[in-house]
């Protein structure tokens, strides 16, 4: 009897790199629940490189339908959600990363509840009505009512108050991003009981990003590993499992092996779900390039998967002629590959809408 699809098979069936998960920007990011997006263009080639057809232009005109949006649900971090999944997620983990800040904030930048009371007050005034300012305008706006954004106070504020589930981020003017009122951005919606969004969390991520494991889950969320495990007890009607050398792993639905006659390469780009997405990288990445791939920072590099395993960095340069990817190899490119690194990069061309040249260090 034939046994399970290797991890990265699996990961890159169900995270739809391999297989496009459809037409619709949107239905992308919600079958992924969160996508990260602190890069803001990265995270547009996160969606359309599991989108077929998908353009750069259409993830945007996601974002600007409120089809999709550009919120803090875990981590501290800004990710793309659904907006019917942006209250429920905000309100089981962004309250971790409130939690952890919130003591820091008061000491360093005197941010305690009276205080950002009144900044939640003279941020609705600003942009209630449909207003969306970019972040400069902000805080101009701030200091115009007595409200110091100097040095990083301002983004804590504007943090505390996106946590808070206040705010979140509109669609771009120019270069820069707008904040909005999150009520007046999207339909409201109900928020999920604490057991409820649990059982969701687990349930969605594992459909998303199975097979993984509690730690993944734990890692991915923000949550504590006692909460992951809650989660999928929540969630045990739903899912699946497989051990994987003796490591449990959680699943919605078991794919077929591929059939695969030639290798599959793909350009994912920086902080892509298929290496963030899991506290344990081993099944895509060697330990001997994990600091070249995720920075000391925490950065995590754009990276060249070949058969689900990271093969090089890559860097694009724009210039009037189009886009050059420079690639800096971590393993030997075999011949076998370029043929499928040449399409690969044809693909990420014709979602950026400009010509691209192949260039490696």
């Amino acid at each position: 009897m034939e046994g399970p699809p290797s991890v990265a098979g699996w990961r890159l069936h169900r995270q739809g790199i391999s297989t496009p998960l459809g037409d619709d920007p949107a239905d992308t990011v919600r079958h992924l629940l969160a996508v990260q997006a602190q890069d803001y263009y990265g995270s547009l080639w996160a969606v359309g490189l599991r989108t077929k057809g998908a353009r750069e232009v259409d993830v945007e005109r996601a974002i600007a339908e409120r089809r999709i949006v550009r919120t803090w649900p875990m981590r501290g971090t800004l990710h793309l959600v659904a907006p019917e999944d942006a209250r429920w997620m905000l309100s089981l983990m962004a309250i971790r990363a409130l939690d952890r800040d919130r003591a820091r904030q008061e000491r360093e930048f005197g941010l305690d509840a009276r205080t950002t009371g009144r900044c939640a007050e003279v941020v609705t005034r600003l942009l209630e009505g449909g207003r969306q300012l970019t972040r400069g305008a902000l805080y101009e706006a701030l200091a115009e009512r007595k409200v110091d954004t100097e040095g990083q106070r301002g983004l804590h504020i504007l943090g505390r108050l996106a946590h808070e589930g206040l705010i979140c981020q509109g669609p771009r003017e120019g270069k820069q991003p707008t904040f909005v009122l999150l009520d007046e951005w999207i339909p409201r919606t109900a928020i999920l009981d604490r057991d409820a969004a649990l059982a969701e969390l687990a349930r969605r991520y594992f459909a998303g990003h199975g097979p993984a494991t509690v730690h993944d889950l734990a890692w991915w969320s923000g949550l504590t590993v006692r909460d992951a495990q809650a989660a999928v007890d929540g969630a045990k009607p739903t899912l699946s499992h497989h051990d994987y050398d003796g490591v449990r792993h959680w699943f919605t639905e078991s794919p077929s092996a591929p059939a695969r006659a030639v290798p599959a390469v793909h350009l994912l780009p920086p902080f892509d779900e298929y290496l963030v997405g899991y506290k344990d990288r081993s099944a895509a990445l060697d330990a001997a390039h994990n600091r070249q791939v995720v920075g000391i920072n925490g950065l995590v590099n754009p990276s060249l998967i070949v058969d689900g395993r990271v093969n090089a960095l890559w860097k694009r340069t724009l210039d009037r002629q189009g886009a050059t990817l420079s690639l800096t190899p971590l393993r030997p490119l075999r011949k076998a590959d370029r043929p499928a690194l040449a399409r690969a990069a044809r693909r990420y061309g014709k979602f950026i809408g400009q010509p691209v040249v192949l260039a490696a260090d």
